[in-house]
């Protein structure tokens, strides 16, 4: 038998699963600690190994700056960095108020993201987080008939508030809101054509949400991307409820209650509200809870 060689480098990760309070629910995170001078090629490499939607990558930093920009954190899907992923965000500010507390700045943890600051404010005692996103940017309305075709729905399915629009609080989602959540059953991305119509209108993905007529929750939620399906897309949920907001189909301040996953067994719990002031949408925050799973230790050469 061969024996390995010595790693040359050795990083610790945890996995924790975001928007539960259940293990083995919600959607996975991968957070490796320690990462300042690491390549970006390695840390793709990594994200690919570990191979869930996102790892996310800490760079600490000098308390001072720490305290005046927040912690660094990279964030990898396995085959692209990204500006901003939503539960990357909650789950990585969830693992350091664990692992370091002295990052938090009162209740607060601020994360220095490719797209700028993003606080996640915490309850007491508690891993439920609330993280508030950029101010959004709305885009190009999409035609209604084409979004149904791409997406295995028809128009009768659609909202008849709003047609499908992008939206953006740091990546660009093509919002569909729907007549009820029954109709997400249907719900089958044509990857390949929406991908090349979603970039010539400025978005990535759809993320397509129907009410549920109950009071809690009172909504479901579907994502499929990069030939699959994500469990949580904190993201796309800010982008959500500033749509729903800016529309008028949900009240400015209402928190409303999300369900994504349900159909691949991942159910994801996330809570959203935003206020509308002067026609403007403001003070989007998107929350939920984070669970520890496993932690322990990269051996690289």
């Amino acid at each position: 038998m061969v024996t390995p060689a010595i790693s040359n480098l050795s990083l610790d990760y945890q996995i924790v699963d975001v928007f539960t309070e259940n293990a083995l629910k919600g959607n996975g995170l991968a957070v490796v600690f320690d990462t300042v001078g690491l390549a970006t090629e390695r840390m793709q490499a990594i994200a690919r190994e570990f191979n869930l939607s996102e790892t996310t990558f800490i760079q600490r930093r000098d308390p001072e700056t720490e305290k005046r920009e927040g912690v660094r954190v990279r964030i990898f899907t396995t085959l692209e960095e990204l500006p901003f992923a939503g539960h990357p965000t909650l789950g990585t500010a969830s693992v350091l108020k664990l692992s370091a507390p002295e990052a938090l700045d009162g209740d607060t943890i601020t994360l220095a993201l490719n797209v700028g600051p993003v606080p996640v404010r915490f309850q007491s005692d508690s891993l439920f987080g609330e993280m508030t996103q950029r101010e959004p940017e709305f885009g190009a309305q999409l035609d209604p008939a084409m979004v149904a075709r791409l997406t295995g729905l028809s128009v009768d399915d659609l909202h008849t508030a709003a047609p499908p629009q992008v939206v953006s609080t740091g990546t660009a989602f093509a919002i569909v809101a729907l007549r009820s959540h029954t109709a997400l059953a249907r719900f089958k991305v044509e990857q390949e054509e929406a991908t090349k119509y979603l970039r010539a209108k400025g978005g990535r993905w759809f993320y397509v949400l129907g009410p549920t007529g109950k009071d809690d929750p009172a909504w479901r939620a579907r994502m499929q991307f990069y030939g699959g399906e994500d469990p949580a897309t904190g993201s796309a949920a800010g982008c959500a409820i500033s749509y729903l907001v800016g529309h008028g189909i949900v009240a400015p301040r209402q928190r409303i209650h999300v369900q994504q996953g349900v159909e691949i067994g991942r159910t994801s719990d996330l809570f959203l509200a935003a206020d509308l002031v002067s026609g403007k949408v403001t003070d989007v925050r998107v929350g939920g809870s984070t669970v520890r799973v496993a932690k322990g230790q990269l051996f690289l050469p």
